[in-house]
């Protein structure tokens, strides 16, 4: 689903490399767009030469977003960016924000159902049309097969396809959507607080036997929000965590400058490859 090019496309920004690459591309594809940049989310260099193109909100105050948007008269959104999920406490909800809640019951749900909702409420309440960070960026989708030097091992392989079993278990509960198993052991499963989190315990573990990480679409997810997403940092972690690489799934995981990943992974001895779940190690 490309975007419209006769359109205004609104970028909700959260945090990371990934809204500034929205960004560049829509003004090399002279895409006219209009930024929402959450405080406390989103880098403070994301919206660099752009200030007449964007505001700056707090989270809560997602009535006032809309407005903003539809003043700008955009059509089409995109949502790109890490967002941690705050309590409630310190959401401070506007009123539009506050009903949203109510109706969907969003802080009880999964970050899957809390997207799904959010989704489903723009387009059927609000009339925008939500699309993929992929549609305007296919080039960051993961493609099949190794990506870089390096290949997995049998071992490797053995670990991969128990991983993506667990990944895909936790994703089906909308928990996570990234798994480590080292010597065909589950290790660590994504939580909320994401796959640098998982990683971080996975170093202190010490671990001597290597490893992998898996990072899958979960089960039924809203594929134009939240695809799993590694990036340099995610090399670096891995690395620390001595696993021997990473698994993630082909046209459904975003890698943040591809060249980079690579290359960071190739100088640090990992493995990167892209897999099918329904069909890695059939």
């Amino acid at each position: 689903m490309a975007p419209d090019k006769n359109h205004k496309i609104g970028i909700i920004a959260g945090g990371g490399d990934l809204p500034r690459k929205l960004i560049d591309a829509c003004k090399k594809n002279n895409q006219d767009f209009h930024v929402i940049a959450f405080k406390g989310q989103a880098d403070k260099e994301t919206t660099d030469g752009i200030s007449d193109k964007c505001d700056w909100l707090r989270l809560g105050a997602i009535g006032k977003a809309i407005d903003i948007l539809k003043s700008q008269n955009c059509k089409e959104l995109v949502m790109g960016g890490t967002i941690r999920r705050p309590g409630i406490g310190s959401l401070l909800p506007d009123a539009r924000t506050a009903k949203f809640f109510l109706k969907t019951g969003a802080m009880a749900l999964g970050d899957n159902g809390l997207l799904s909702a959010i989704v489903k409420t723009l387009e059927e309440d609000d009339g925008f049309r939500i699309i993929g960070v992929h549609n305007i960026l296919p080039e960051l989708l993961a493609p099949l097969g190794v990506l870089g030097a390096i290949s997995p091992s049998n071992k490797d392989a053995g670990d991969i396809a128990t991983a993506i079993h667990a990944a895909l278990d936790l994703g089906r509960k909308d928990l996570g959507q990234g798994a480590v198993v080292s010597n065909g052991k589950i290790i660590a499963l994504e939580e909320k607080d994401g796959t640098d989190a998982m990683l971080a315990r996975v170093e202190k573990m010490e671990i001597t036997d290597g490893g992998v990480l898996v990072k899958v679409v979960k089960p039924g997810q809203e594929r134009r929000v939240d695809l799993p997403t590694i990036g340099v940092d995610t090399v670096a972690a891995v690395s620390a965590a001595k696993l021997g690489g990473i698994g993630i799934e082909a046209g459904g995981a975003i890698i943040v400058e591809r060249e980079k990943v690579i290359n960071a992974a190739n100088n640090a001895g990992i493995f990167i490859i892209g897999i099918n779940p329904s069909e890695f190690g059939n």
